[in-house]
């Protein structure tokens, strides 16, 4: 039965009382939500501290919620403040040299290993970002929210989550300027 609700009507169940709602909306959602920590924090176990800490907030604000966005949208941005709480609780900043040295060695084939590969340089590139720009462009260009829509979720100006897509776009641009190099595809 709780399986025909509809998200607002969990979060509602939820805030009434209803013993398993809560649960039933994060078996609809916790794929994205792990990935959302994923690529916001610097680690798995601060994604892991920071999805739980931030799954226990929307648990206990759940009679907050004001409907004005989609439950999905609020379970977002709850994820994205906790992680983003505990990296500057953290207060040392996890550098990660990413010189051409240091890298991988881009795909020759397209195989399951090669996509895995592209996928760890990616994510290197994108974890060098700061914490802020990163944030910014995994809502923009990897989860497809609109500028509005990651603005108000991170609370900022849109002209902000603009500005911080473009430096980010730019660091990853030049960090990742050496796969362009034909001799790096086949």
């Amino acid at each position: 039965m709780l399986g025909e609700l509809t998200d607002k009507e969990l979060l509602s169940a939820h805030a009434r009382g209803e013993r398993h709602a809560f649960a039933e909306l994060l078996s609809r959602h916790n794929d994205h939500l792990w990935q959302t920590a994923l690529r916001t924090s610097y680690t798995r176990e601060d994604a892991a501290d920071s999805l739980q800490d931030a799954l226990l907030s929307a648990h206990r604000t759940a009679g907050s919620f004001r409907a004005e966005a989609e439950v999905r949208s609020w379970l977002h941005a709850i994820v994205v403040n906790a992680c983003l709480d505990r990296i500057r609780r953290n207060k040392t900043r996890r550098a990660v040299p990413l010189s051409p040295e240091t890298l991988p060695e881009p795909r020759d084939e397209r195989d399951e290993f090669a996509e895995l590969e592209m996928s760890i340089v990616v994510d290197r590139a994108l974890f060098s970002l700061p914490p802020d720009q990163r944030t910014a462009l995994v809502a923009i260009d990897l989860e497809g929210y609109s500028v509005s829509e990651a603005a108000a979720m991170l609370g900022v100006p849109e002209g902000t989550i603009k500005s911080r897509c473009a430096r980010g776009r730019q660091r990853l641009q030049e960090r990742l300027e050496f796969l362009r190099d034909p001799g790096n595809r086949k």
